[in-house]
């Protein structure tokens, strides 16, 4: 027996509605679906337009606050360019937290930006003239 597929990913967060904001302005993805679940947690799901997985921002005050640790995990998306979307988010008064920084070989590159709680947000570029390239960095 196995899994069969990924479904979502679950960031669990001090201010909710402050990183629903960021992940729809800054980072394009669409809100699917909100509710409670039994035991009192505030559950927002959102996806990239091209995905089916989707990430699950919860906020559930009564397990404490929430203090994310350097390097301590990151969600990684595609973007056509990392320098586009540079460019997006100095328009929003934001800037990359690490890079960007591009393979040698011109097949791409990856860059970081920070979400309100601290988690790490890769966006990577790949570019299509080298099969294979950005799988991972």
């Amino acid at each position: 027996m196995r899994v069969t597929r990924l479904l979502h990913t679950r960031y669990r967060l001090n201010d909710l509605e402050r990183s629903v904001t960021f992940y729809r302005q800054v980072l394009g993805l669409e809100e699917v679906r909100r509710h409670k679940s039994p035991r009192g947690s505030e559950l927002v799901f959102l996806k990239a337009p091209q995905s089916e997985e989707t990430i699950e921002l919860c906020h559930f005050p009564n397990s404490g606050l929430v203090e994310v640790q350097p390097d301590l995990t990151h969600v990684a998306f595609e973007v056509e360019s990392l320098a586009a979307f540079g460019e997006h988010l100095a328009r929003l008064g934001l800037r990359y937290s690490d890079g960007p920084h591009y393979k040698s070989d011109g097949s791409g590159g990856f860059a970081f930006v920070d979400a309100p709680e601290g988690y790490e947000i890769e966006l990577i570029e790949r570019r299509p003239t080298a099969p294979g390239s950005g799988l991972g960095y």
